[in-house]
Protein backbone atom coordinates (compact mmCIF):
# COMPACT_ATOMS: atom_id res chain seq x y z
CA UNK A 1 0.00 0.00 0.00
CA UNK A 2 1.29 3.65 -1.12
CA UNK A 3 1.47 6.26 1.44
CA UNK A 4 -1.09 8.92 -0.76
CA UNK A 5 -3.64 5.91 0.05
CA UNK A 6 -3.74 6.17 3.97
CA UNK A 7 -1.70 9.98 4.44
CA UNK A 8 -3.44 13.46 5.76
CA UNK A 9 -4.08 15.18 2.61
CA UNK A 10 -5.47 18.42 4.62
CA UNK A 11 -2.09 19.93 5.71
CA UNK A 12 -1.95 23.00 7.97
CA UNK A 13 1.41 24.27 8.17
CA UNK A 14 3.17 27.78 10.02
CA UNK A 15 5.39 30.13 8.97
CA UNK A 16 8.93 30.71 10.76
CA UNK A 17 7.56 34.30 11.37
CA UNK A 18 4.72 33.31 13.34
CA UNK A 19 5.13 32.82 17.41
CA UNK A 20 5.06 29.07 19.02
CA UNK A 21 1.66 30.40 20.62
CA UNK A 22 0.32 30.35 17.04
CA UNK A 23 1.36 26.76 16.79
CA UNK A 24 0.12 25.74 19.59
CA UNK A 25 -3.06 27.12 19.13
CA UNK A 26 -3.49 25.88 15.74
CA UNK A 27 -1.79 22.63 16.72
CA UNK A 28 -4.60 22.42 19.91
CA UNK A 29 -7.22 23.32 17.89
CA UNK A 30 -6.72 21.19 15.03
CA UNK A 31 -5.56 17.68 17.43
CA UNK A 32 -1.99 18.00 15.88
CA UNK A 33 1.03 16.93 16.94
CA UNK A 34 3.34 18.51 13.93
CA UNK A 35 3.49 21.25 11.86
CA UNK A 36 5.20 21.56 8.68
CA UNK A 37 7.31 25.38 8.80
CA UNK A 38 6.89 26.94 5.57
CA UNK A 39 8.57 29.58 3.99
CA UNK A 40 7.24 30.72 0.71
CA UNK A 41 6.69 27.02 -0.85
CA UNK A 42 9.49 25.51 0.54
CA UNK A 43 9.34 23.53 3.81
CA UNK A 44 12.10 24.54 6.23
CA UNK A 45 11.20 22.64 9.30
CA UNK A 46 8.53 21.47 11.36
CA UNK A 47 7.34 22.29 14.84
CA UNK A 48 5.91 19.14 17.11
CA UNK A 49 4.27 19.38 20.51
CA UNK A 50 7.68 18.33 21.72
CA UNK A 51 9.77 21.07 20.15
CA UNK A 52 7.62 23.20 22.34
CA UNK A 53 7.66 21.37 25.86
CA UNK A 54 11.01 20.85 25.39
CA UNK A 55 12.75 24.45 23.81
CA UNK A 56 10.00 26.81 25.12
CA UNK A 57 8.15 25.46 27.78
CA UNK A 58 10.98 24.15 30.08
CA UNK A 59 13.17 26.52 28.48
CA UNK A 60 10.54 29.13 30.48
CA UNK A 61 10.42 31.04 27.06
CA UNK A 62 7.64 32.95 26.79
CA UNK A 63 5.39 31.45 23.68
CA UNK A 64 3.45 34.88 22.54
CA UNK A 65 7.52 36.21 21.51
CA UNK A 66 9.44 33.58 21.01
CA UNK A 67 9.29 32.43 17.10
CA UNK A 68 8.45 29.48 15.44
CA UNK A 69 11.81 29.29 13.72
CA UNK A 70 13.70 29.23 16.84
CA UNK A 71 12.76 26.27 18.00
CA UNK A 72 11.82 24.10 14.87
CA UNK A 73 13.41 20.99 14.06
CA UNK A 74 15.17 21.92 10.63
CA UNK A 75 16.39 18.48 9.90
CA UNK A 76 13.32 17.15 8.55
CA UNK A 77 12.78 13.61 7.34
CA UNK A 78 10.24 13.34 5.16
CA UNK A 79 8.63 10.28 2.80
CA UNK A 80 6.96 10.55 -1.34
CA UNK A 81 3.78 10.11 -1.66
CA UNK A 82 4.43 6.54 -3.77
CA UNK A 83 6.64 4.75 -1.17
CA UNK A 84 5.35 2.02 0.29
CA UNK A 85 3.79 2.09 3.81
CA UNK A 86 6.30 -0.68 4.94
CA UNK A 87 8.87 1.15 4.05
CA UNK A 88 7.84 4.23 5.42
CA UNK A 89 7.09 2.67 8.76
CA UNK A 90 10.57 0.66 8.81
CA UNK A 91 12.30 4.05 8.28
CA UNK A 92 10.05 6.03 11.08
CA UNK A 93 11.33 3.33 13.62
CA UNK A 94 14.93 3.88 12.22
CA UNK A 95 15.15 7.29 12.94
CA UNK A 96 12.98 7.72 16.15
CA UNK A 97 9.56 9.74 14.30
CA UNK A 98 6.19 8.92 14.67
CA UNK A 99 5.05 11.66 12.07
CA UNK A 100 6.45 12.66 8.63
CA UNK A 101 5.42 15.36 6.02
CA UNK A 102 4.71 13.73 2.51
CA UNK A 103 6.21 15.49 -0.82
CA UNK A 104 5.41 14.65 -4.47
CA UNK A 105 8.19 13.95 -7.16
CA UNK A 106 8.77 17.93 -7.51
CA UNK A 107 9.13 18.20 -3.86
CA UNK A 108 5.92 19.69 -2.99
CA UNK A 109 4.11 18.88 0.16
CA UNK A 110 1.06 16.82 -0.42
CA UNK A 111 0.14 15.44 2.97
CA UNK A 112 1.41 14.38 6.63
CA UNK A 113 1.21 10.56 7.52
CA UNK A 114 1.76 8.95 11.13
CA UNK A 115 2.84 5.77 12.70
CA UNK A 116 -1.22 5.67 13.44
CA UNK A 117 -2.62 5.91 10.40
CA UNK A 118 0.12 3.06 9.09
CA UNK A 119 -1.54 1.12 12.19
CA UNK A 120 -4.83 2.03 11.23
CA UNK A 121 -4.28 1.07 7.54
CA UNK A 122 -1.99 -1.96 7.04
CA UNK A 123 -2.43 -5.15 7.29
CA UNK A 124 1.32 -6.72 8.79
CA UNK A 125 0.70 -5.25 12.60
CA UNK A 126 4.77 -6.84 13.04
CA UNK A 127 6.14 -3.86 10.70
CA UNK A 128 4.10 -1.67 13.28
CA UNK A 129 5.01 -3.35 16.19
CA UNK A 130 8.57 -2.68 15.27
CA UNK A 131 8.72 0.53 14.32
CA UNK A 132 7.39 1.62 17.49
CA UNK A 133 9.98 -0.43 19.40
CA UNK A 134 12.05 1.28 17.78
CA UNK A 135 11.21 4.15 18.37
CA UNK A 136 10.29 3.71 22.24
CA UNK A 137 14.03 3.22 22.54
CA UNK A 138 14.89 6.56 21.26
CA UNK A 139 12.82 8.27 23.49
CA UNK A 140 14.79 6.16 26.41
CA UNK A 141 18.17 7.23 24.56
CA UNK A 142 18.68 3.39 23.28
CA UNK A 143 19.61 2.52 20.40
Amino acid sequence: MKISHIMTRKVLSISPEETVETAARQMARANLGILPVVAGTRVVGVVTDRDIVVRVVAAARPPATCLVDEVMTEDVHYCLEDDAAEDVAKRMGDIGVRRMPVFDRLSALVGLVSLDDIAIHVQWEHVVADALRKIARFSQGLR
